[in-house]
C-alpha cells in the first residue's frame, strides 16, 4: 500500500486530504469539524477523519506533503517586510511571532502530531500545488497549466505544462516555466477591492461579483492607472497606491481611496436592490466593483493566452483562488483558443492540500495516475449518526424507507413553496454545496431569492443564488461549456437563454446563472429529486445554496445540521432517510 497525506495550515482554509493507492479516498477542511470558518490551525480533525475514513494510522503512511515550502516563505516575508521599513515594522514584528510560534516548526508539529519521522515529510511548492490539484485530478493527458491567487511562497501566478494519462505507465510530468512575483498580484489587488468594498478579504471576493452585475466598469481608467498588463498576461502595480506589502491589517492607501473618489464603503451599511433603485452612493460602488471584475476577466483572460502560447494544448489546468471566479472562468473559454478547461472542486488554499498529495504521489514516489475527480463528495458521511442525534435531541421524524417516496414527498413541499434542508452522505470539498449539504427551494417563484436571503441565510439581499440542472437538460435553459467539468462544480457563470429569467427567476443574476450540472449516476438521489420537481413545475431545475447561515461554515455533522434548522427559517430539513417538518 501506497499512502500520502496532503496538509495545508496556517493561514486560511486548513484542510488534509488523503491518497491510497492512487485514489482520492477522503479529503475535509478543518473548519467542517472545528466550525471555524476558514479555520487555519493545524487540521488535527480533519487529518484523524482521513486516517479513519481509510482504515489506516499514521504509521501506513508513505509520506505527508506539505503545500508549500515554509524557508521560502519565510524568505519572502523578511525581505518585504525589511524593505518596508519602517513603516512594516509592527506586521514584520507580528508575522515573526507567528513564524516563531508555529510556521517554523510545521516539520515538528507534523511529526509530533502523527508519530512519523522527518524523513517521510515533503514540501511541495505552493503553485505547483494548486496546479498539481487541478491536473492530476483532471481527464487530461497532457495540459498547459495556469495557476492564480494572492500569493504563495513568492509567486502569485504560475503558467507551466503537464503530461501523464490516466491509466497510462508513466509517472505524471509537471513544470512551471513561468511566474509573476510578489507584491504584483491579481489575487490581492481584487482584495484589495474587495477590502474597499466593505466585504470581509479571504471571504467577500464572491460578494464583490455578485455586486458587479449591478455596474458598469466606469472606474476602469482609474483601476488601469494602478495596475499595468502586460502583453504576455503579467501585471505591474504601482504600490503606491496599496498597503498590504506592509501592514497585515488593511490594504488601502489615502491615494487609492481619493483616485476612486470615495471613502471605503461602511461594512455595515445595506447596499440596496436593483429592483428598488440604487442610491448614489451604492452605484459608486456596484461601478467600482464592475472594474475590477472587468479588470479580472482582462487578466485572467490574457494570462490564459500566454499559457496557450507557450503550450499550445486544447487543454488548461487551471486552480489557486481567483480560480473560484466563475465570469473568469468563463472568459478563458469564451476568449481564449483552449477547448477544455478543468478546475478542481477546492481550487484555493485548502485544494493546496490534495495538490501536495497527489503530486508527491505521481510525480516524486512516481506512481501512475488512476484518479479523475468527478464528484466531490470526500467528505465524513454521518449516516449512522443521524437516528442518535434525533433522539439526542428529541426531534421526531418520519423515516422513509423508500427513497422515492421520500423524494416525492420532498418534491412537493418545495413545489408547495418550503425551503429544505438537505442533508445527504458524504459533504462536499471545496467551498461549494453540491447536493450533500445544501438548501434547496423553488426556483420559479420570484420571492424565494429575498426569503432565503432574509428569513434563511440572515445575508445581504443582493447576493444571488445557484440553479442546480439535470446535466442533460441544462442547454435548455443556460448557454455556454457546460459539458465542462467546472459546471459539475459549480464553477461557472454561464448566460441564461431567453425567457429563462422569466421562468427561474430566483436563480438568474442579472441575465447569467452560476450553473452546477447534476448527473445522476454520480448523484443519484439530488438528481431524483430535481426530476420529481420538474414533474410538478415543468423545469427540471432546483436552487441550490450551501446549508450554512452567515459567518459559519457549511454544516457537516447531524448535530450541526440540527442547529442550523431551527436557528433558520428553513421550513423541512432531510438527512438521510428522515424528514423533520419545523412546527
Amino acid at each position: 500500500m501506497t499512502a500520502v497525506l496532503g496538509l495545508s495550515c496556517y493561514f486560511h482554509d486548513a484542510a488534509a486530504a488523503l491518497i491510497v493507492d492512487g485514489q482520492v479516498v477522503a479529503a475535509a477542511e478543518e473548519e467542517r469539524f472545528s466550525r471555524v470558518k476558514h479555520d487555519a490551525a493545524f487540521p488535527t480533525q480533519a487529518i484523524r477523519f482521513c486516517l479513519e475514513q481509510a482504515g489506516i494510522t499514521s504509521h501506513d503512511l508513505t509520506a505527508v506533503a506539505f503545500y508549500e515550502e515554509p524557508a521560502t516563505k519565510l524568505g519572502r516575508v523578511l525581505t518585504s517586510g525589511i524593505a518596508g521599513l519602517p513603516g512594516s515594522a509592527s506586521t514584520l514584528t507580528r508575522a515573526l511571532g507567528r513564524w516563531g510560534r508555529e510556521k517554523l516548526w510545521i516539520e515538528s508539529t507534523i511529526c509530533r502530531s502523527l508519530g512519523i519521522r522527518p524523513s517521510r515529510v515533503t514540501y511541495v511548492d505552493h503553485h505547483l500545488s494548486h496546479a498539481a490539484s487541478s491536473f492530476l485530478a483532471s481527464p487530461f493527458s497532457e495540459a498547459a497549466t495556469l495557476t492564480i491567487d494572492g500569493v504563495g511562497e513568492w509567486s502569485t501566478a504560475t503558467i507551466g505544462q503537464a503530461s501523464g494519462s490516466v491509466g497510462g505507465t508513466s509517472p505524471a510530468q509537471m513544470r512551471n516555466e513561468l511566474s509573476l512575483d510578489f507584491p504584483h498580484s491579481v489575487g490581492l489587488l481584487y482584495s484589495t477591492m474587495t477590502e474597499y468594498l466593505g466585504f470581509e478579504v479571504n471571504e467577500g471576493e464572491f460578494k464583490v461579483m455578485g455586486m458587479a452585475a449591478y455596474g458598469t466598469p466606469r472606474y476602469r481608467d482609474k483601476l488601469d492607472q494602478v495596475c499595468t498588463v502586460h502583453a504576455d498576461g503579467s501585471l505591474t502595480l504601482d504600490m503606491r497606491y496599496f498597503a498590504f506589502h506592509r501592514d497585515e491589517k488593511t490594504s488601502l492607501t489615502p491615494r487609492l481611496v481619493d483616485l476612486l473618489g470615495a471613502p471605503p464603503r461602511d461594512s455595515q451599511r445595506t447596499f440596496g436592490d436593483a429592483s428598488d433603485g440604487l442610491t448614489p452612493d451604492d452605484q459608486h460602488y456596484a461601478d467600482v466593483a464592475a472594474s475590477i471584475q472587468d479588470l479580472c476577466e482582462d487578466i485572467v483572460v490574457a494570462m490564459a493566452h500566454e499559457a496557450h502560447r507557450r503550450s499550445p494544448s486544447a487543454n488548461l489546468a487551471y486552480a489557486g483562488g481567483v480560480a473560484l471566479n466563475g465570469l473568469a472562468n468563463r472568459a478563458i473559454l469564451d476568449r481564449t483558443p483552449f477547448q477544455n478547461l478543468y478546475i478542481p472542486p477546492a481550487p484555493g488554499d485548502s485544494g493546496g492540500a490534495m495538490g501536495a498529495a497527489l503530486y508527491t504521489y505521481h510525480a516524486l514516489i512516481g506512481r501512475p495516475r488512476t484518479y479523475v475527480a468527478r464528484t466531490a463528495d470526500l467528505g465524513k458521511d454521518y449516516a449512522d449518526g443521524i437516528e442518535k442525534t434525533l433522539a439526542e435531541w428529541g426531534v421526531l421524524s418520519q423515516r422513509y424507507d423508500s427513497g422515492e417516496t421520500l423524494v416525492e414527498f420532498v418534491a412537493d413541499r418545495i413545489a408547495a413553496g418550503d425551503v429544505v434542508g438537505w442533508h445527504q452522505g458524504r459533504f462536499e470539498w471545496g467551498p461549494r454545496a453540491l447536493g450533500h449539504r445544501s438548501i434547496l427551494a423553488d426556483p420559479t417563484r420570484a420571492h424565494m431569492k429575498s426569503t432565503i436571503n432574509k428569513k434563511v441565510k440572515f445575508r445581504e439581499q443582493f447576493r444571488p443564488f445557484a440553479p442546480a440542472v439535470l446535466a442533460d437538460k441544462a442547454e435548455r435553459y443556460f448557454s455556454g461549456p457546460l459539458e465542462q467539468g467546472p459546471a459539475r462544480f459549480m464553477q461557472f457563470v454561464v448566460p441564461a437563454r431567453e425567457g429563462v429569467a422569466e421562468a427561474l427567476p430566483a436563480v438568474v443574476h442579472f441575465g447569467t446563472s452560476r450553473v452546477q450540472t447534476v448527473y445522476a449516476d454520480q448523484s443519484p438521489r439530488l438528481a431524483s429529486l430535481i426530476e420529481a420537481f420538474g414533474s410538478h413545475s415543468g423545469h427540471p431545475v432546483l436552487l441550490n445554496t450551501s446549508f450554512n447561515l452567515k459567518g459559519e461554515p457549511i454544516v457537516a455533522s447531524p448535530a450541526d445540521t440540527l442547529s442550523t434548522f431551527y436557528r433558520s427559517g428553513l421550513d423541512l430539513l432531510v438527512m438521510g432517510d428522515h424528514v423533520i417538518v419545523k412546527n
